[in-house]
């Protein structure tokens, strides 16, 4: 029984610390200039990759705010 209370703060740990990775990214990334740099360094790592992931994020964003409308309901 204590290896599996062990296992699961282990698990709890891993995942606290991805949340607030991701967490402490997002705080970063809010910065406009910090934005800007990131997707001028990403196209020219991989050119045209924001262009598509702003037209796929734009399509979906109706979609989702239908869902919630309709879920509201």
């Amino acid at each position: 029984m204590a290896n599996n209370g062990s296992e699961s703060k282990d698990m709890l740990y891993l995942v606290g610390g991805f949340a607030l990775l991701v967490a402490g990214a997002g705080l970063i990334m809010a910065h406009p200039e910090i934005r800007k740099q990131v997707r001028a360094g990403l196209d020219r790592v991989m050119p045209g990759l924001p262009g598509k992931f702003t037209n796929s994020l734009s399509t979906v964003v109706p979609d989702v705010q239908r869902y919630l409308k309709i879920r509201s309901m």
